[in-house]
């Protein structure tokens, strides 16, 4: 087996071509190490350069204590981090790849041309100009037995001897971009505290649309419309109804309490709010007006503008009693109740929660029990909606996870 031995200065070795792993090796790098980069994927950032399509959303512009409130449970870990590198600094960051950034009507922060792939040319460019060496088609195996790195490539197998390891291997979805979750039976192995991967931002499904809403109205999409979980606030926006059940920006932004209720309970719901700018009273007061021998659905749509997608659900989710009742169908409208059985399938969701617990790590995401090792990224046990979030927060692991390794490079000491 081919042996690559430390280099002078002393070889890190990165493990993973997704935006922690390339931030980690900027740091090493600036650090003044030898940073070899080992991805399994033909070629780097490709769930980057996918989340980009459409418009690359980079981070999100709104006041601290409201972005920081987003990581939820993990919003202490989180905050430690974005202290380093927060979405001010990222922002800041990119412009100097030469590439200007503005903010959309919706907060969010987007590259001025709206594209990932010179984003991550000028920062590949930046990369290589410092030294850092980058892999692809490069499958990390684990360790072999004197604690070298195993890696698969197209020839065979190396034996890699690195003085430190950043492991930035991505979560469990979009496993065709490389997030296929098969590093978590190697760090499971050396005794790494693992919280299962789940769906996180993904859509849900029910326990069965009938023929006629699923034939003729699966993937239209529901706007202007509210949802809220029990004891949260309603949110508006939009979703779609699919042919198994929901998905779309507001059940993603739902997704974790969904998830977590299904998994408590068995199942969850969503009450959704067709009208959220109309109180139940003036709806109650339209629905009861003559309507001679028009239809209920004729009704509904020149009393309410309630037709297609919309009218359809409502006319799914109410009984006949309710549907005929102005007052009771009024109550329908604006809290109907949308029953979710599981979540869609890992690998569809946008990203994953769970991963290498916080608690395992020391404040520098080196894990306890193996020195030298660092772990960045969706791997970790966080999870965020979409907006931004995501990648910030990937961003600013993978610096705190390389600035560690090069501290910890120039001062080894166990971790605490």
């Amino acid at each position: 087996m081919p042996d690559l031995h430390p280099a002078s200065p002393p070889l890190v070795a990165v493990i993973g071509a997704g935006p922690a792993g390339l931030m980690a090796a900027e740091a090493l790098a600036q650090a003044g190490f030898a940073v070899e980069v080992f991805d399994a994927m033909p070629s780097v950032g490709r769930k980057f350069l996918l989340a980009g399509v459409g418009g690359m959303n980079i981070t999100h512009s709104e006041a601290y204590p409201a972005f920081v409130s987003r990581y939820a449970e993990r919003q202490g870990e989180i905050d430690a981090l974005l202290h380093d590198f927060d979405a001010d600094a990222l922002r800041q960051w990119i412009h100097g790849l030469g590439i200007e950034t503005f903010v959309g009507t919706s907060g969010r922060v987007f590259p001025r041309d709206m594209k990932a792939a010179p984003l991550l040319r000028a920062w590949l460019k930046r990369l290589r100009d410092s030294g850092v060496v980058i892999h692809t088609r490069h499958r990390w195996l684990g360790w072999n037995d004197d604690g070298s790195l195993r890696i698969a490539y197209p020839q065979g197998e190396l034996s890699v001897r690195a003085s430190a390891v950043v492991l930035a291997l991505g979560g469990g979805s979009w496993a065709r971009l490389g997030s296929d979750g098969s590093w978590q039976p190697l760090l499971a192995a050396r005794g790494v505290d693992i919280s299962p991967l789940q769906p996180s931002n993904c859509g849900f499904e029910v326990a069965g649309w009938s023929a006629l809403l699923k034939d003729k109205f699966a993937g239209a999409p529901l706007k202007n419309i509210a949802l809220s979980v029990p004891g949260s606030a309603p949110r508006k926006g939009e979703f779609i109804l699919t042919a198994q059940g929901v998905e779309g920006s507001l059940v993603y932004a739902w997704s974790a309490p969904v998830r977590e209720a299904i998994n408590r309970d068995g199942r969850a719901t969503l009450r959704l709010d067709l009208l959220p700018d109309r109180p139940v009273d003036k709806i109650a007061f339209a629905l009861a007006k003559p309507r001679g021998s028009r239809s209920m659905a004729k009704h509904l749509h020149s009393q309410l503008g309630l037709d297609g997608v919309k009218a359809a659900l409502l006319r799914e989710l109410t009984d006949q009693a309710t549907f005929a009742d102005p007052q009771a169908l009024a109550q329908a409208i604006k809290a109907l109740p949308i029953e979710l059985l599981r979540p869609r399938p890992l690998d569809e969701a946008i990203s994953s929660a769970g991963g290498v617990r916080f608690e395992g790590l020391d404040e520098g995401l080196m894990i306890k029990q193996l020195p030298g090792v660092f772990c960045a990224g969706e791997m970790l046990d966080w999870e965020a909606p979409t907006g931004g979030y995501l990648l910030t927060a990937c961003f600013a692991s993978g610096l705190r996870a390389g600035r560690a390794a090069a501290q910890w490079l120039a001062h080894p000491k166990p971790a605490r």
